[in-house]
């Protein structure tokens, strides 16, 4: 159960190991993609480490250039031997393009080196800090005649301790915390009823676990949930008792694979690089049958049926998934007359038209309507998981577009559901409103573009979509949105720089800076937030005290072309001059995705007064003789 059943297996994968490790690297971007190609089949713990240790010959210490992420450095905290498992969690940032370096503790030492400003741990300088305390650690101490208050004590005390150590690893680091919750490994004591023994270790474990989730909720911290995974796994798949008393291992090395990829998505998770769009075919993927010979009389689907039942668990599955935020597109080879009609007619249909924010229905490739399907949402391709019941299907997409998520499954429709789920392609951190409402966005913007086709020009279009900019200064209220965006946004980004939930609050609270942060609501539907800015003081050059530096320029690509640039421009101005800038100075540093931001300062009327030789530049504005833009865009202060 803990084998990653959705990858592909490749019959040629130790030939192509072999041949990666054993050809001169002339090229190290060629190399690091093949990585990438063999970290996304099936591999087992052997061929985890065999993949990891190829890498680490070829690349050292370094990763090679043009990633496009940001390497991680992550501190393992814990109270057991984790060793076995660096390699896993490796391969699984290879999997998703991250270069992951990784700090251990000295066995036992998490508490001290957390303390010692002056231990190893602090001189690594984690950017992301995973703590794991192993069930026997957590139950030290415990006695069986235990009375209720002793138990209960017990249980506050390493809840405590925990958040001491959250505490220390974000005052000191300023990063991301993640925490594993601890395996149920400890045998009963009363059985069925373990719950009335205040001293059983298995009832103050699975009582720490229960009371972690609210307590990581309201600091900030994010859950490594391996105890759940254990329970649908079984507890033998993940903890051997053998191995705990020869080696103190808690995760045995057959589940690394699983526990380096559950690691590996919340790490991508931390840098937006979680998938946005599930891509569904529609005969014998989301009904049995094929509705073009079928008809609707003869497609299997709902009550009546197990595989019908399947077929309507699987489309259940998607729509809760588009309730929290991803995005349902159709990409099928079929009559669009015929493949919308179960959408819109038959009873036992779960997901309807309205669900599908792209509907793609011809005779045309997959490859090239999944292209279309990117290029209309506006996302990346590497945003898009792929589900398909044909294996000529699948082999076609990781054939012509490797980037896209192609999960492996069986004819039977919960291997679809069940392969989406395990995978963890839609890893996420936080829900918010906007979230939730992502879908009517589509159709809102769906509806704006029928307006720009049925406008005579441009002026009328714009006017026509009664824009209103709601903007806000950073706050509590929306701080989960605002680290998403700026950790997801990857286009439209003028700097691409990431910041944790501490660095907005320290914005927040800065009196010679300022973050904002813009929602765009227009007749069809409202965007939710759709820009961040972040602008700070700074001495620059001959005029000491006078410039703002625009730090982060961020926006959706969804609302360019609607007046939304100079519409920033003059807020950010504004705020600039509040602060008693004279200048506002426009950075861009380029990364692989967002080179269509690259003239956006000297598009705005700023003096580009530096390139350099990597590409980036620096920009210039004087305020003195700004003139805020017009625009057809209300601004409502909130």
């Amino acid at each position: 159960m803990t084998q990653l059943h959705w990858l592909p297996e490749d019959s040629g994968w130790r030939g192509r190991l072999k041949a990666l490790r054993t050809t001169p690297v002339t090229n190290p971007e060629a190399a690091w993609v093949e990585a990438m190609a063999l970290a996304n089949l099936r591999v087992d713990f052997v061929r985890t480490n065999a993949l990891d240790e190829t890498m680490r010959t070829i690349f050292g210490s370094q990763p090679p250039t043009g990633t496009g992420t940001k390497p991680v450095r992550l501190a393992m905290l814990g109270s057991c031997t984790m060793a076995h498992l660096h390699g896993a969690i490796r391969v699984a940032g290879l999997r998703r393009g991250i270069w992951i370096d990784i700090y251990e503790n000295n066995f036992g030492q998490y508490w001290q080196e957390l303390a010692d400003p002056s231990s190893d741990l602090h001189r690594f300088k984690p950017n992301v800090v995973l703590l794991a305390l192993d069930a026997h650690h957590l139950a030290a101490g415990l006695s069986a005649n235990f009375e209720q208050a002793d138990g209960d004590a017990a249980v506050e005390e390493q809840l405590n301790r925990i958040r001491e150590c959250w505490r220390l690893a974000r005052e000191a680091f300023k990063c991301p915390v993640i925490h594993q919750t601890a395996i149920q490994v400890h045998p009963d004591l009363m059985g069925n009823n373990e719950s009335r023994l205040p001293g059983s270790a298995a009832r103050v474990v699975t009582a720490i676990n229960q009371q972690l989730r609210p307590l990581a909720e309201q600091d900030g911290v994010d859950l490594l949930a391996i105890d759940s995974r254990a329970a649908r796994d079984g507890v033998a798949a993940w903890f051997d008792v053998g191995l705990w008393h020869r080696a103190k291992q808690e995760i045995t090395p057959a589940a690394a694979p699983m526990f380096g990829d559950m690691v590996g998505r919340i790490l991508a998770a931390l840098q937006g690089r979680s998938a946005k769009c599930l891509v569904l075919d529609l005969d014998n993927t989301l009904w049995g049958g094929v509705i073009g010979d079928d008809g609707m009389d003869g497609i299997v689907l709902g009550q009546g049926s197990p595989l019908g039942e399947g077929y309507t668990a699987f489309q259940n599955y998607a729509r809760d998934l588009s309730r929290r935020g991803i995005i349902l597109a159709v990409c099928s080879k079929n009559d669009e007359t015929n493949a919308v009609e179960p959408f819109e007619s038959h009873p036992e249909m779960v997901l309807k038209r309205s669900d599908i924010a792209c509907f793609v229905a011809n005779w045309t490739d997959k490859a090239n309507n999944i292209k279309n399907i990117a290029a209309e949402l506006n996302i990346g391709l590497d945003s898009l998981v792929f589900v398909d019941d044909n294996p000529v299907e699948r082999a076609l997409i990781r054939q012509e577009l490797p980037m896209v998520a192609v999960p492996e499954v069986t004819d039977d429709p919960i291997s679809f559901l069940r392969a989406v789920s395990d995978a963890g392609y839609f890893e996420s951190l936080a829900i918010t409103d906007e979230d939730r409402a992502r879908t009517a966005q589509y159709q809102g913007r769906r509806a704006a573009e029928a307006l720009r086709a049925s406008a005579t020009d441009m002026d009328s279009y714009l006017r026509g979509l009664e824009m209103v900019m709601a903007t806000r200064r950073f706050d509590t209220v929306g701080l989960q949105r605002t680290v998403q965006l700026i950790n997801k946004t990857n286009q439209f980004n003028l700097t691409t720089r990431r910041y944790t939930e501490e660095d907005v609050v320290g914005i927040m609270q800065s009196n010679r800076a300022f973050g904002l942060q813009l929602r765009l609501i227009d007749r069809f539907v409202d965007n939710g937030i759709i820009a961040i800015c972040i602008g700070k003081m700074i001495d620059d050059g001959d005029t000491p005290g006078e410039d703002l530096l625009i730090d982060t320029w961020l926006m959706s690509c969804r609302v360019l072309g609607r007046q939304v640039e100079p519409t920033t421009l003059n807020l950010i101005a504004e705020q600039a001059q509040k602060l008693g800038a004279k200048r506002l100075i426009g950075e861009y540093l380029p990364t692989k995705k967002n080179g269509m931001v690259k003239n956006h300062y000297e598009k705005l009327g700023f003096d580009v007064v530096e390139t350099r030789e990597d590409g980036s530049s620096r920009a210039i504005l004087d305020l003195a003789s700004f003139t805020p833009a017009p625009t057809f865009i209300t601004i409502q202060e909130g």
